[in-house]
């Protein structure tokens, strides 16, 4: 055990060694896609910050939320994710070449010393920790981040002290009709609230995917998102493709 520990420790330094991100170090925010507009407490994800994602909908939230950045050239990670489907992660918008995806040991020390070591290496750390992360490894690897410029992402657990806290709530999947169709578009709320600039709440409606497959912002209005369900159903019927969506539209979850 302890021999493959090792192992693993010298396989992450390594990586730690030949990857260096690609956007500049005085940089302090990275971009997102405009479906995140307003709902963050910056105009980008600024570098050092922790982010909490939850709900039932967070891995896909969390995918569309570094999209953006692993488009214009960041370099992203994916830390204790193993069910993670790299189609659905092409179809969020992340970059393949720039997007390892490493796994993590199921013990808590073993498992902080792995996101450790990435911080150390890419711009957005995606991370799903074994369980409820302890308050002292919950401020180690966020000081860590801070110092090293990384954006730390937890994945539907609990992050103490998280800069910032995004909740899913309210999904809705639209596309059935009576007996047929096919599940194509994702309505959901989010909810932002945090520390600092992100204590004051804030809401947006959001398609996690709409029946196209972006990520998009949803209309607020209740007339006009009556509107858009409508169509996003009938696009959905209108498709041959699976039941799983227009374009086989992959959910992460």
């Amino acid at each position: 055990m302890a021999l493959a520990g090792a192992r693993e420790a010298t396989h992450l330094h390594d990586v730690v060694a030949r990857t260096r991100p690609v956007a500049r170090a005085d940089d302090q925010l990275l971009p997102v896609t405009t479906a995140f507009e307003g709902l963050l407490p910056w105009a980008g994800l600024r570098r050092g910050a922790t982010v909490a994602v939850s709900g039932v909908a967070a891995t896909s939230l969390a995918l569309a939320l570094a999209a953006g950045a692993s488009r214009a050239g960041s370099w992203c990670v994916a830390v204790g994710l193993p069910s993670l489907g790299l189609a659905a992660a092409v179809e969020a918008g992340i970059e393949l070449a720039r997007f390892p995806m490493v796994a993590a040991s199921s013990t808590g020390h073993q498992w902080a010393s792995v996101v450790a070591a990435v911080v150390d290496a890419f711009d957005i750390v995606l991370v799903r920790p074994p369980g409820r992360v302890g308050a002292t490894d919950a401020r180690r690897l966020t000081a860590r981040a801070r110092e090293r410029g990384a954006v730390l992402v937890s994945v539907g657990v609990p992050w103490e002290g998280a800069d910032v806290r995004l909740a899913v709530r309210d999904v809705a999947w639209h596309g059935l009709g009576r007996g047929h169709g096919h599940l194509g578009a994702r309505h959901v709320d989010v909810t932002a609230e945090g520390r600092g600039a992100a204590a004051r709440p804030r809401r947006a409606s959001l398609w996690l995917p709409d029946a196209d497959g972006e990520v998009r912002r949803a209309v607020e209005r209740r007339t006009d998102l009556h509107r858009e369900t409508t169509a996003a159903e009938a696009a959905c019927r209108r498709s041959p493709g699976p039941a799983v969506g227009r374009r086989g539209v992959r959910v992460a979850g």
